[in-house]
This record gives structure tokens, sequence and C-alpha cells, in this order.
């Protein structure tokens, strides 16, 4: 299917549920996209809160996995537009709106101790207080960022050091610091948007892309590659928000109805991401024995490291004093989330 023909569905599809709604305010059922299948991390999350709702309030959510109203450049269009009233999507995507969540592409930045991880993602101030604002502009009300798992690499051949992916045509988001941190890797970094990738990999248009386990191994990418490297340089990070005058327009009761089903969803996620990771990695294996799995050694990554700081100066360069102050502060939390947990 070619983009055009994506875009036009996806308009298609915005406008028929546009066609029912008498206002966003008054809605009785919530519209929310998301970039992913229903038994995919962000699917899991969104019914979940879909649950709560309901549960709790006479509204009621439906929800559009990832394809049903386009890509993800489409359904952050449409719940800017109101047409949804939430939609979940990674800061990659949403870096083009908002430069400054670039900054969870800059590697090695996110620990791997996944209790730190997971209270700096409760309790940090960037996320919680600073972002917020920098949504806003944008008619977008953040109400969580949370973590999918560890994103690994696939390729055609081993990775062992950044000599490996020399002239390896490597597929990112259409994300700048993401090339940007590809390129310092070694890669040549071939933005494409995600429904081209099994095809690209097949065809050899590419031969690398990343993901976290869970989604090489629903979206069985193994098929069309033969080395998985853990090289422990990034978790991928993703976001709901909220339409802003939408929410701005609920009462305090529909208010704190969403902010308790997020409340429980983000909490509800991350336990359940816990083995994931091990978990995909395994079906993966079992589903081709041929598979290699790599999971380098601190001592073979630290070639990878060592590309970290020109790529954190890249996304400074990218988004001046306010990405600077961001980045020190997600720092800050960091540190503060290490030392709550001794991770």
């Amino acid at each position: 299917m070619t983009k055009s023909m994506r875009s036009l569905l996806g308009t298609v599809a915005a406008a028929a549920i546009v066609v029912t709604a008498t206002g966003a305010a008054q809605a009785e059922t919530w519209r929310y996209a998301f970039e992913e299948a229903l038994d995919e991390v962000q699917g899991i999350f969104a019914q979940k809160f879909k649950e709560e709702v309901e549960a709790n309030s006479d509204h009621t959510v439906q929800l559009f996995p990832f394809g049903t109203l386009g890509e993800s450049a489409d359904i952050m269009e449409q719940a800017q537009a109101g047409i949804l009233q939430f939609v979940n999507q990674s800061p990659g995507f949403t870096g083009a709106l908002i430069p400054e969540a670039q900054v969870f592409f800059v590697p090695y930045l996110l620990p791997q101790d996944q209790d730190a991880l997971f209270e700096f993602f409760r309790s940090s101030v960037a996320i919680n207080e600073m972002f917020p604002e920098l949504y806003a502009e944008q008619g977008l009300e953040l109400l969580t960022m949370y973590p999918e798992g560890e994103v690994c690499m696939t390729t055609q051949e081993p990775v062992r050091s950044p000599e490996d992916l020399d002239e390896v045509k490597f597929r990112v988001m259409t994300n700048p610091l993401l090339v940007e941190s590809y390129r310092a890797f070694g890669a040549t970094p071939t933005p494409l948007p995600w429904g081209e990738v099994y095809g690209a990999l097949q065809t050899g248009i590419i031969q690398g892309q990343e993901n976290p386990g869970f989604f090489l191994e629903s979206t069985k990418m193994y098929e069309v590659t033969d080395v998985i490297t853990c090289i422990g340089h990034n978790n991928f990070t993703t976001a709901l928000m909220a339409n802003k005058d939408f929410y701005d327009g609920l009462g305090e009761e529909d208010q704190q109805v969403i902010q308790d089903a997020v409340d429980v969803a983000f909490e509800y996620i991350l336990e359940y991401q816990r083995d994931l990771q091990e978990e995909s990695l395994a079906k993966i294996k079992e589903a081709k024995p041929d598979m290699q799995i790599n999971i380098l050694s601190e001592e073979e990554r630290k070639p990878f490291m060592e590309t970290a700081p020109a790529v954190e100066a890249a996304f400074i360069e990218m988004t001046g004093d306010s990405g600077e102050e961001i980045l020190n502060q997600m720092k800050t939390d960091l540190e503060a989330a290490a030392e709550a947990t001794g991770g």
C-alpha cells in the first residue's frame, strides 16, 4: 500500500468517525489511537485504560490499533484536530513537533536497571512538569510517558563494534536525532515508515532496524533478519496524550477518571513488561533456532558508548537552551531514581 493510499484511508476513516461526534468534550465515546497492535505493549496499556474508564464512568473508549486510521503522522494530526480524544505515540515521531522530545534518543541516557528506569518515569520532574508545557503548545495534554522495553538491533551480519555497521543501511524513524545516533554508530541511517520495513528488509533495501524484543517477536522481524544484537543503548519510550481542548473542556470528575485510569494503566504496564524482553527473545529463538542473539558485554559496548557525547551535543544544537535544560533535569532525575532504588 502506498503512503498516499494509507493517508487517504486514514482521512476517510477519520471523516467517518467525526460525523458521529457532536463535540469532543461532550462525547460519550472517547476515541483512542495508538501505534501498535492490541496484543503489544501500547495495546495492553490502552485496554487497561479503557477498562478503568468504563468501570468508573458512563463513557466508553473506542480503540484504534496501528493502521486503522493510518500511520503515526496521521493519528497525531487527527488528535490535534480533535477527531481523536487520545493518541499514544513515541517521542520519536512527536520529535517533529516537539524537538526536545528527541532527548529519549540520546544513547545510554536511560538506565538498564528496571527498578531505576521505572522510578525515573514515575518521579521525573522533566517528564511530569517540563514536558507537559511543551506538549500544551502543540494542543496536546501530556498524560504520561512510559517505557516499553530495551531496544535491540536486527541485522544480517553480527555486530560487535561500530565498524560492523559500516555501510549498513539501517532503518530509523523520521527523527533527526535518531539519524545522528546511528550515523555515530557507523551505520547509514535510512528513515522509513514502519509499514515498509518488513518488505525493505526482505528485498535488501535496508539491512537493519531497531525495536524492543516484544515488537521483534510479534511483528516477526526475525523472519527477514539473521542477527539480534542488544548493546544496552536505549529503552523505547512512548507517551499518552489527549487533545487539549477536549481535556480542558471536561469537568473535574471526568478529568479525575482519566488521571486515575492513566495511573492504573501505568503501573500495570510496568509490571507487565518486567520479564517481557527475555521471554520475547526466547520465543524468537524457539521460532528460529539458527537466529543469533548477542548481548554485548560492557567491554564490547564501550565503542558505542563513546559516541553518546557527540549525539548529546547534536541534541543541544537542535533544541537550544530548552533542550539543554530538559537534558540536565533528566540527568538529575535519573540520579535521584538510581539513588532511590540502588540501581
